[in-house]
């Protein structure tokens, strides 16, 4: 499973060294509403303490199936004071963003206000125009599967610098910066492939998708997500921070390791401003929203089933054998033989999942507010997903 990466943030390897700070364990955080569902989530809450005792300060997770919900958090939220994390925690998440943009685009195709086979340049005119025919090649389809071999403006390494390690984040994780920016940044490097070679997941295709949603719609793209999908689907804690730094609460404190000569140093990143992440990563949600979202997805409440179809047709991931990508959300067989659909996200401070069956009759989202750790997510999801026997 492609689970989230600290590369998919511009940072260089995942760092993977053990927290030298106790983490405040509560496994009685888990709100079960049945006894039955005590039992069937067990083994999952013992998954989120192993990933706390492995040095991930906290974790929250919602389970969604046909028992009803199962809220449960472990470990921290809080580092200065040993707040223990929440059960409702909002929080950034990043990636995930891109099944919101590329359902907005699959409704507007059923429409018929853009084709998924229509090039960029007929909506963003202009836009790609320094990287001559190439540019003119990319579709929209392309954005959303991320086959349109376009760089990732974050492995840049003058912005890497700047914005994502070190103290160069310190000084500028304040700063506003326009979707425009960001895609020059990426435009300045050669493209890594033809258009439609093969798939490689960029950030930078997810910013241009979110514009072409502007310049459909002719509003911000937060608007049409807001009326598309939040309003339909109640889901109240699910917001957009524009140039804002802080989070809604209930919220808990995110971290990150900014320093690789420093590795045991732990630096407080809760506040970002949002324009940053613009259209890739800035929605902020909870595990009951963006489960809520998940399900209503795939049993076909968002999108017509031609629409659905397109977006459920996959390629293969190079990078993660035996996962692949559709558009805006990926496909995955675990060991056990269940098929997940699912998005993950990993960005300074915040590693998040949401995963659901395909008849969207059971799902997980957990996050981790750290953005190390993540080879201890895949055994919460397979303990969710594929319990041992009781």
């Amino acid at each position: 499973m492609a689970i989230p990466k600290r590369s998919r943030t511009g940072m260089v390897g995942l760092v993977v060294l053990v927290m030298t700070v106790t983490a405040f364990t509560d496994s009685a955080q888990a709100s079960r509403g049945a006894a039955s569902a005590a039992v069937e989530h067990r083994a999952t809450q013992r998954a989120m303490d192993a990933a706390v005792k492995a040095g991930v300060p906290g974790v929250t997770a919602e389970a969604r199936d046909a028992d009803g919900a199962w809220k449960s958090a472990s470990g921290v939220g809080d580092l200065r004071t040993g707040a223990p994390r929440g059960r409702n925690d909002r929080f950034r998440v990043s990636s995930l963003t891109n099944t919101f943009v590329a359902t907005v685009l699959l409704q507007m195709e059923a429409e018929k206000r853009l084709d998924l086979d229509d090039t960029v340049a007929r909506h963003l005119p202009g836009l790609l125009s320094g990287l001559g025919s190439y540019g003119r090649e990319i579709t929209v389809r392309q954005l959303l599967n991320h086959t349109s071999g376009l760089f990732d403006y974050l492995a840049d390494p003058t912005y890497g610098e700047t914005y994502l390690t070190g103290e160069g984040y310190l000084r500028h994780r304040l700063d506003t910066l326009t979707p425009e920016q960001r895609v020059r940044v990426a435009l300045s490097h050669a493209p890594l492939f033809a258009p439609g070679a093969r798939h490689s997941f960029s950030t930078t295709n997810d910013v241009l998708a979110a514009l072409i949603v502007e310049k459909v719609a002719d509003r911000s793209y937060e608007d049409e997500v807001r009326d598309r999908i939040l309003e339909p689907l109640g889901l109240r804690a699910t917001s957009f921070p524009g140039n804002g730094v802080r989070l809604p609460r209930p919220a808990s404190r995110g971290y990150s390791r900014l320093f690789a000569s420093q590795p045991d140093r732990i630096d407080d990143v809760t506040e970002v401003n949002g324009s940053q992440i613009w259209g890739s990563g800035d929605i902020i949600s909870s595990a009951a929203d963006l489960n809520r979202f998940y399900a209503a997805l795939m049993r076909g409440e968002l999108l017509p089933p031609r629409q659905l179809k397109e977006m459920k047709t996959t390629i293969g991931n190079p990078d993660f054998p035996g996962a692949s990508y559709g558009l805006g959300i990926e496909r995955f067989q675990l060991s056990c033989g269940s098929t997940l659909w699912y998005h993950d996200g990993g960005m300074v401070g915040w590693l998040t999942l949401a995963a659901t069956t395909e008849d969207g009759r059971h799902q997980l989202t957990l996050d981790y507010n750290a953005d190390w750790g993540a080879e201890t997510i895949l055994p919460i999801v397979n303990a969710e997903f594929c319990p041992p026997p009781s």
